[in-house]
């Protein structure tokens, strides 16, 4: 029986072999260090590098047994590139020297000797590479046979010189070439272990039919056929050549020719006139496209991409060409659009998916291109009115487009709506009909369908725009029109159409309801007819949607609208601007009056919003006459009063409220050319100082300002105002003291608004009393005194900035914590 040790006498034993194991491998490091100093010097670390051997001791470590050692791989590659180099340059100076001796020595050899030197150097070349590589010499037959490429084509250039001067250049070269690539191709062929013949193959194949077309004296056709052929040589063995740098010469070979063939397919098929002119050009692009997707059938994932779109633009030009001949460039636009949308059947093909992509993408840029050049004739009618917006209830033009005011060609444009609906009807047939699509080349993410979805409504409703401007029809019929669309618009934003369609809806509704508001200011019935149809609209969209953007935006809608109106009852009225100001101020007070019913709801706020933007026009129009003005800001008070009575809105109605009843005395006492203007506040402070008290005691926790506030400034500030006219020193006597009065009670009874009123007013009495002796001071002085203590001024706050900021901090704390 096998004696089995306990676990502790086994771990010992392991424990003495492992140290056994180290021992031995330390010994084998050392004596290799030894041998590699023998073998080579050492070389000295850069400075800071940890040393290059292992450290030693009982711990000590290194690579593992039989490595190579890390220094001998450098030594092969330096040598391998020494070489490359040494080859490349003795093979150009090579070159060179047979260029020299072909084109400046020639003439010093006879016929005989001049053909026998090229031809033996030349064979020499050719034959050497063969001997080089059974001696495993590559790079060196590399050399020799690049030298033998020079030299071959060298050889042709002298023997058309010499041989056949009278020959012609082109058809000679067209030979050349082609005798040069077929024995390029041999020899490759032959020493398959060379990388240059066939590469160099492949570029000479590139020449002998253009070239022969230009010895023909060819048309611009038969040049585009000489590179398609050539271009379909080039994928043939861009498929099936030998070796990597052979298939990408010749891919790189098929882009160029194959895209010249099309260009000059393309530049004919355009200069086009009639069908049969346009019959061959097209012809020439079919075949082209047909050549892309027969080479993109096995081409990795990028070259199958790009051929297919080379595919699909090459074939909307070819049958668009043909198609278009005749007809006016505009409509020669929808002809390639509708040959464009026909590439979307490749979608029921089975070819491959990279190919798919490419062709669909090619669709996608047809169609791109043509919304390109229809969309400028909707930007014309939507910045028309913009343009004509100044000249307000001028008369009502005759046609559409003379109330836009542009020098549009509109007779070049008129398939520009045919264009926007034809887009317009693909995308909701996408849009419909998505999950029945057979997307077999790409997997739409949603965001394809909302794309579709929203897109749709945008160019239908840009069709209907270019088609009233391109039709010209008569003024008031392309008002109705545009008000029927904004209607129609909003029907299918407030119907929460799927895909992005709702808020697209949305956006295009306003856009043409401000191009229809500007269009209608040309004359006052279409203003108060197309203003009264928005004002209807948005506010039955606002009750019919539900919350967010959908209700609250056709709200504000309304309520502009109704603003507008008002304003042009007062301008029919023959009222000047500040009398109409209080016929806008209504707006503003049925919008407080659905505020408070429509308490809580979201859509509230943006309603009264836009009734506080139609206060501010009323104050706008009659801030030019005072007593006018006075009333406005009174009304505005009593609406924000009214708004106040709500829990929710106090706070901020409440201090407006007060500042408007304010700004309106100051201004009623200005209008009236009050220059005693304490009778008259001085009962109003009283009286509501009175309140204020009322409500302090009544709610201790009560803001000064909307206690006290009201009280201090109805009276305080037109004094200030008076004051600082008044030459006498009575009313700045007594209007200091009681500023004093005042700051003194506010800060002992730690009242905000009395300290900060009444400091305030005391600061500004005391520096009018001190203006006129500071200026005498300062023309006294001299002119250097001035920056001097603006630099000490800057000098001591810079040097107490953090004191200065603990003291503001705690005056703010201070006034923060008063009521």
């Amino acid at each position: 029986m096998e004696h089995v040790p306990p676990p502790a006498e086994e771990l010992a034993l392991l424990d003495r072999e492992l140290v056994r194991l180290d021992a031995h491998r330390l010994q084998l490091l050392n004596r290799r260090a030894w041998l590699l100093s023998v073998l080579r010097p050492p070389v000295a670390p850069p400075y800071g590098a940890p040393p290059a051997g292992p450290p030693a001791g009982p711990f000590a470590w290194g690579p593992p047994s039989g490595a190579a050692p890390a220094g001998r791989a450098a030594p092969a590659a330096a040598s391998s590139g020494v070489q490359n180099v040494l080859l490349v340059l003795g093979g150009l100076l090579l070159t060179i020297a047979a260029i020299a001796f072909t084109l400046f020595s020639w003439g010093e050899m006879g016929i005989a000797g001049r053909s026998a030197a090229l031809a033996a150097v030349t064979a020499g070349a050719l034959v050497a590479p063969a001997t080089l590589l059974r001696r495993g010499l590559t790079s060196t037959a590399e050399a020799l046979a690049a030298l033998a490429s020079v030299l071959m084509v060298l050889d042709a250039y002298a023997l058309h010189a010499v041989a056949a001067p009278d020959t012609d250049g082109p058809a000679f070269s067209a030979v050349a070439s082609a005798v040069l690539a077929s024995v390029w191709t041999a020899y490759g062929l032959w020493l398959g272990r060379l990388r240059l013949p066939l590469p160099a193959a492949v570029v000479a194949g590139q020449l002998p039919l253009l070239l022969w077309a230009w010895a023909a004296g060819a048309p611009a056709v038969v040049f585009g056929w000489a590179l398609l052929v050539t271009a379909a040589a080039d994928v043939a063995v861009a498929l099936r050549g030998r070796g990597l740098a052979v298939r990408v010469t010749a891919a790189v070979g098929a882009s160029a020719t194959g895209l010249v063939a099309l260009l000059i397919g393309l530049s004919l098929s355009v200069s086009a006139g009639a069908p049969p002119a346009a019959v061959g050009p097209g012809a020439l692009l079919l075949a082209g496209a047909g050549l892309a997707v027969a080479g993109a059938w096995r081409a990795p994932h990028g070259w199958a991409v790009a051929a297919g779109v080379v595919a699909g633009l090459a074939s909307v030009a070819a049958v668009g060409g043909v198609l278009r001949t005749g007809l006016p460039w505009d409509w020669a636009v929808l002809v390639h659009l509708l040959c464009g949308l026909a590439l979307l059947l490749v979608l029921r093909l089975r070819i491959p998916r990279p190919v798919g992509r490419g062709v669909l993408a090619a669709s996608a840029a047809v169609t791109a291109v043509a919304l390109l050049w229809a969309l400028p004739v909707v930007a014309a009618v939507l910045l028309g009115p913009v343009s004509v917006g100044a000249d307000v209830w001028s008369g009502a033009p005759e046609g559409f487009r003379e109330a836009l005011g542009l020098s549009t060609a509109w007779p070049a444009s008129a398939a520009s709506p045919v264009v926007l609906v034809v887009v317009a009807a693909v995308l909701t047939a996408l849009h419909s009909g998505w999950k029945r699509m057979p997307w077999t080349f790409v997997s739409p993410g949603p965001g394809w369908r909302i794309a579709a979805g929203a897109g749709a409504p945008v160019l239908a409703w840009g069709a209907v725009l270019a088609l009233l401007a391109v039709s010209d029809v008569p003024y008031a019929v392309a008002v109705g029109v545009e008000l029927l669309l904004v209607a129609g618009l909003l029907e299918l934003a407030v119907r929460r159409a799927p895909g992005g369609a709702s808020l697209t809806a949305l956006v295009c509704g306003l856009v043409g309801a401000v191009g229809a508001g500007l269009l209608a200011s040309a004359a006052e019935p279409a203003t108060y007819v197309v203003f009264g149809g928005l004002l209807v609209l948005f506010a039955g969209a606002a009750a019919r949607s539900g919350a967010g953007v959908v209700r609250s935006v056709p709200a504000v809608g309304s309520v502009l609208c109704a603003i507008v109106v008002a304003s042009a009852a007062g301008a029919s009225l023959g009222w000047t601007a500040p009398q109409a100001a209080p016929v806008v101020l209504v707006v503003p007070a049925v919008t407080v009056l659905l505020g408070a019913r429509l308490r809580g709801a979201a859509v509230a706020a943006p309603l009264e919003a836009a009734g506080a933007f139609g206060a501010l026009v009323a104050v706008g129009l009659a801030v030019t006459e005072a007593p006018f003005l006075a009333l406005v800001l009174g009304l505005c008070g009593v609406l924000a009063a009214a708004t106040a009575v709500r829990p929710e809105r106090r706070p901020a109605a409440g201090y407006l409220a007060a500042v408007l009843f304010v700004l309106a005395a100051w201004v009623r006492m200005v209008a009236s050319g009050v220059s005693d203007p304490e009778a008259y506040t001085l009962p109003v402070s009283v009286a509501a100082f009175a309140v204020g008290w009322l409500r302090r005691r009544r709610d201790p926790a009560a803001s000064s300002w909307v206690t006290y506030g009201p009280a201090l400034s109805i009276t305080m500030v037109p004094s200030l105002v008076v004051a600082w006219a008044d030459p006498g020193w009575l009313r700045p006597l007594l209007l200091g003291a009681a500023a004093l009065v005042v700051t003194l009670v506010g800060a002992r009874r730690r009242l905000q608004a009395p300290l900060v009123l009444g400091g305030s007013v005391l600061a500004l009495d005391g520096l009018h009393e001190l203006a006129p002796h500071v200026v005498q001071v300062f023309d006294t002085l001299p002119r250097w005194v001035f920056p001097a203590l603006a630099g000490l001024l800057l000098l001591a706050v810079g040097a107490t900035y953090e004191q200065r900021l603990r003291d503001a901090r705690r005056v703010r704390e201070s006034l923060g914590r008063m009521r």
